[in-house]
């Protein structure tokens, strides 16, 4: 029997959740026996297989296009959809900045900071993603498995990517979630 497909990408937020499934250490080598890991942030590929995937897993909130997009990809390549840390279950801390308006949040980080010099202005190149309120991701797609913590610790992600390497969803609830 094959092994199932495991992709991963981030999207806003700080890494932390790829940090902490690498603190997995030697379990890692487990994950890999039961699951052909694709495309993460830590390997070449950088897109989940054209022709799908078994698990998607993202990190982070939808505070752009850009990331708007690879959630849209993620979920259509994907059979179960991982939410994975407290940014892509609730917001985390980038939804702090749905307090202020986008146009403030720019200003305030391309111009007003202490360290900007005069020529401080807001990049407006049609190329770069467009900016909006910053969601959870199953405000933006469907999502299967959610896994809080800021970051989820190596033991949680262990537990979660084992059970669906096998085929079982994961019960995350009393010992097999932690929280801080």
């Amino acid at each position: 029997m094959a092994k199932p497909k495991v992709s991963s990408d981030w999207m806003a937020g700080c890494a932390g959740c790829h940090m902490s499934l690498l603190d997995m250490d030697e379990r890692l080598a487990q994950v890999v026996e039961l699951a052909d890991l694709r495309a993460t942030p830590i390997t070449d590929l950088k897109e989940p297989d054209a022709t799908g995937v078994d698990v998607g897993v993202l990190e982070g909130g939808i505070n752009n296009s850009s990331n708007e997009e690879v959630a849209h990809k993620m979920r259509s390549r994907c059979k179960i959809l991982v939410a994975l840390g407290d940014c892509a279950v609730f917001g985390g801390v980038p939804a702090m900045r749905n307090f202020f308006t986008i146009e403030e949040s720019l200003r305030r980080a391309y111009v007003e900071t202490e360290s900007t010099d005069e020529s401080g202005r807001i990049p407006d190149d049609p190329e770069l993603a467009v900016p909006t309120k910053v969601r959870a991701l199953h405000e933006v797609v469907p999502v299967d498995v959610f896994v809080p913590g800021c970051p989820p610790d190596a033991d949680t992600i262990f537990l979660v990517l084992s059970e669906l390497a096998q085929g079982r969803i994961p019960d995350l609830k009393g010992d097999n979630l932690s929280w801080y």
